[in-house]
């Protein structure tokens, strides 16, 4: 078996609108961030968020772990619909996130996306409330 390779797919910016938060609930606080746009661009994947049902969730447990669940439905610069959804972990005091990224897709010009794990590291810009991503990579 070959070692895990990392091949850069595309970056993500995702602003995030003002976040609705539930606190003291049975897993801790909750915090759901609508997503208002987002932007994911590369050489092999360029597409940017369509419409307005895509948001954060994000759950800090009562021991201060953060865990992130993020669905978004993108459209590609030639019409393919694609969702994506991600889980992950962020650090609140760095403002770091790593997220795990799979796609799903029934356009054929995309379908090999159905077949990607993808792994980012990106930071959150809480005065922008704006969550980059570098590089997301997929894993080989």
């Amino acid at each position: 078996m070959k070692p895990l390779e990392l091949v850069p797919l595309c970056s993500a910016v995702i602003e995030v609108s003002e976040a609705i938060i539930l606190e003291n609930t049975p897993t801790g606080t909750l915090m759901v961030g609508e997503i208002r746009d987002s932007r994911w661009e590369g050489e092999r994947f360029r597409a940017r968020q369509r419409g307005r049902a895509a948001a954060d969730w994000l759950n800090v447990a009562p021991d201060g772990t953060a865990t992130v669940d993020v669905r978004l439905t993108l459209e590609t610069h030639d019409g393919a619909l694609v969702f994506v959804e991600y889980t992950g972990r962020s650090h609140l005091d760095t403002g770091a996130a790593y997220a795990a990224p799979q796609f799903r897709t029934g356009d054929p010009r995309y379908a090999w996306l159905n077949r990607v794990q993808a792994v980012a590291k990106g930071v959150w810009d809480g005065d922008a409330m704006v969550m980059t991503y570098p590089v997301i990579y997929e894993m080989r």
